[in-house]
């Protein structure tokens, strides 16, 4: 089935989306505001959801920090938190129905043997799955009984690009078979993956926006395929420039790149940051302005394309 285009008549709904696998730092703060600003500027929602399926490196302690760094920026939210580890439930049944209509299927390959067999794709180093159990099996319980594993489930893409439209880049198209092949949606220790996760959960939540870095881009080829084989409903997309610093390089989790939470600890005002993120959106509304002093007037669309800078100027103003 076709992806129904969100409704653009439709209140605006959409999502911040932190990820508990490290402290958020000042690109996700950028992310964060222009969503928010995005929506309320328009009179709509925001959905607050935690990403914390990656049991390996999602901590409990990280949860608090994220939810706390964003309210400390100011900004809220409508309803309760979603917590996906909370609710397994409707990607298990996306899992099942995938299954029965024969567009996902059971793997019990490891990332070693992906690994042996295939090259990495240029861009991200994410190995491109080569097939290896397409057709091999009936369902999960079959190769389990024929291999003595635990399998995982891959969606089957098929040839060919994948169009996509984007609210700042336009028209885009990327071939997923080529680039990725066959990608996981739950993994072999059970967990869901992220692009089946964010999928189901934009569906549940009613998002009709996603604003985030364009560094996520390609992912929304991964996501388109899986909303028209669920029947799901596209989002627009806004995959906004990122952060970086002097060199260019982005801003990065693990690279430890200065977090909100550290800045809060040493009693930095947020309005600094909401002063910092206004400019590099191309607002200016003072040194401290607050998120309602930024709604007046804010269009995502004119958001400069290049990416944000982050100069030592800028962590010497925030710090100072």
């Amino acid at each position: 089935m076709a992806p129904q285009a969100s409704d653009r008549t439709s209140p605006v709904v959409t999502r911040l989306a932190p990820s508990p696998t490290g402290l958020l730092h000042l690109g996700h703060a950028r992310s964060f505001v222009l969503a928010w600003l995005h929506a309320r500027s328009q009179g709509g929602r925001v959905v607050l959801r935690v990403e914390d399926l990656d049991r390996e490196r999602c901590k409990a302690h990280l949860v608090e920090a994220c939810v706390r760094d964003i309210a400390w920026l100011g900004l809220d939210w409508d309803g309760e938190p979603r917590v996906q580890s909370r609710s397994l439930e409707p990607y298990e049944r996306a899992c099942r129905e995938l299954l029965a209509h024969g567009r996902a299927y059971a793997c019990t390959c490891t990332r070693a043997e992906i690994a042996a067999l295939s090259a990495p794709h240029a861009d991200d180093g994410e190995q491109r799955y080569p097939g290896t159990c397409r057709g091999r099996f009936t369902n999960p319980q079959d190769a389990h009984a024929q291999t003595g594993r635990e399998s995982g489930l891959r969606l089957a893409v098929e040839p060919g690009s994948v169009a996509v439209h984007d609210e700042l880049h336009g028209a885009c198209a990327f071939d997923v078979s080529s680039e990725v092949g066959d990608f996981l949606i739950r993994r072999r220790d059970g967990a869901i993956a992220y692009q089946l996760a964010v999928v189901v959960d934009d569906a549940l939540d009613g998002v009709t926006d996603v604003v985030r870095g364009d560094d996520l881009l390609p992912s929304a080829a991964r996501q388109a395929l899986l909303q028209r084989a669920l029947g799901l409903p596209t989002p627009r997309y806004w995959h906004l420039p990122l952060v970086t610093d002097e060199q260019g390089a982005r801003l990065s989790k693990r690279r430890g790149d200065i977090g909100l939470s550290q800045l809060r600890e040493q009693g930095v005002d947020p309005r600094t940051v909401l002063a910092w993120v206004a400019r590099s959106a191309g607002l200016e509304r003072g040194p401290r302005p607050t998120p309602a002093d930024l709604l007046s007037g804010f269009d995502l669309r004119a958001l400069p394309r290049s990416p944000a800078r982050l100069s030592p100027a800028d962590l010497a103003g925030l710090i100072s």
